[in-house]
């Protein structure tokens, strides 16, 4: 059995009480609640809700780039993403990211890297499905926004026929 640290199993416990409650409106000792901790134990391992938050969005995100590293195919990816049980978390992404845009204080460092840590392994991705290199990058990026509106999309109506539609046109485009 692998010990982790208790910092990394408040943030599993964080990840997993979002997905299925929520967590962006709640206030930092509701969270602390849910999660069977202290407001203060949750300061004091990430500085503040929006430090949470942002970690939280932070692992998600790593987890899912794992994930892309791990499947072969755009379809099993895309299902991966819209797994019922990651809607939560999609939606925190979201309302974290316009947070951050906004200037909201505790959330600006969320942008980094929103982007170009995704690149690299779209790009790894797009070299299976025969793209030339010089072409990866612009692919990369138009994935990137493409998945991204769609999950918005989706967090937003709900409408899951109607995204997957959309993904399978834009993915029988590499085929």
């Amino acid at each position: 059995m692998i010990d982790t640290s208790p910092r990394d199993r408040l943030l599993d416990a964080a990840i997993d009480h979002i997905a299925h409650h929520g967590g962006a409106s709640k206030s930092l000792r509701a969270l602390a609640t849910g999660l069977g901790t202290s407001h203060r134990m949750l300061i004091y391992h990430f500085g503040s809700k929006e430090g949470l938050l942002t970690a939280v969005a932070r692992e998600v995100e790593a987890r899912q780039r794992t994930a892309l590293a791990d499947v072969g195919e755009g379809r099993e990816f895309w299902r991966r993403l819209t797994d019922e049980d990651l809607r939560a978390n999609e939606k925190l992404f979201f309302q974290l990211w316009g947070q951050a845009l906004g200037g909201t204080p505790g959330t600006t460092e969320f942008l980094d890297g929103v982007i170009d840590d995704w690149l690299d392994p779209i790009e790894a991705l797009l070299a299976r499905y025969g793209v030339p290199e010089a072409d990866r990058p612009a692919h990369a990026r138009l994935g990137l926004a493409v998945t991204r509106g769609l999950l918005l999309d989706l967090v937003t109506t709900g409408d899951r026929e109607a995204v997957d539609a959309a993904m399978e046109r834009f993915l029988a485009m590499y085929e």
